[in-house]
C-alpha cells in the first residue's frame, strides 16, 4: 500500500459523490505534487484557481453554504495561511453565528511541503496543524501519517453529518516513497 496510490483512491472516492467539487491551484493543471493524485478525475469536477487563497477559501465557504461539498486544495500550509481569516472567523463559526441554522462542510486538503530531493526552505514546508487546532473548535484536523489512514479519513470527512469541516494534512515526501 503506497501513500500516493491511497491518495488517488481517496480522490476517486470523493469525486464519486454528486455534491463534491475540487477547487484550488494545480487542480486541473500541473504545477504541484497534489495535481498527480487528481489528474485522473473528470475536468467537470474541478476548477483551477489563480494564486488567490483568500478568494479560494471564500468560494469554498460559499459553495458549502449552498449545499455543495467543496474539496479546497492547497499545495502547502504556507499558502493556506492567506485563507486563515475565512477559515477561523467564518467557516469555524457559521453554526454559532447562525444559531445552528447554517453549518456548511468544507474538506480542506493541504500538504506539508517536501524536503527531498530539493529543500524549498522554510517558507514552503511549514506544518501549522497545531496552530489551527488551537484557533478552531468546529474543524477536525487529521494528520495523514500512514497510507492506511488516507481513504478512511477522507471517507469520514465526506460522510460527516455534524457540519464539521475537516483539514486533511498530507505529507509531500511520503507520496514519493
Amino acid at each position: 500500500m503506497k501513500y500516493f496510490e491511497e491518495l488517488q483512491k481517496a480522490m476517486s472516492l470523493l469525486a464519486e459523490h454528486p455534491k463534491t467539487f475540487f477547487i484550488g491551484q494545480a487542480v486541473e493543471y500541473e504545477g504541484t505534487g497534489l495535481y498527480d493524485s487528481m489528474a485522473h478525475l473528470s475536468a467537470e469536477k474541478k476548477l483551477e484557481l489563480p494564486v488567490a487563497e483568500y478568494l479560494q477559501t471564500g468560494m469554498a465557504n460559499g459553495m458549502a453554504i449552498q449545499g455543495m461539498i467543496p474539496v479546497s486544495t492547497y499545495p502547502r500550509w504556507n499558502f493556506l495561511l492567506m485563507g486563515t481569516d475565512q477559515i477561523v472567523n467564518h467557516l469555524d463559526k457559521f453554526a454559532e453565528m447562525s444559531n445552528g441554522a447554517c453549518s456548511p462542510k468544507v474538506i480542506i486538503r493541504v500538504a506539508v511541503g517536501s524536503i527531498r530531493p530539493v529543500d524549498p526552505q522554510c517558507q514552503h514546508k511549514g506544518n501549522f496543524a497545531e496552530a489551527f487546532a488551537s484557533m478552531t473548535q468546529n474543524i477536525h484536523i487529521v494528520m495523514l501519517n500512514e497510507p492506511e489512514d488516507i481513504v478512511p479519513a477522507y471517507k469520514h470527512a465526506l460522510n460527516r453529518t455534524d457540519g464539521v469541516s475537516t483539514i486533511l494534512v498530507e505529507f509531500a515526501d511520503f507520496s514519493k516513497e
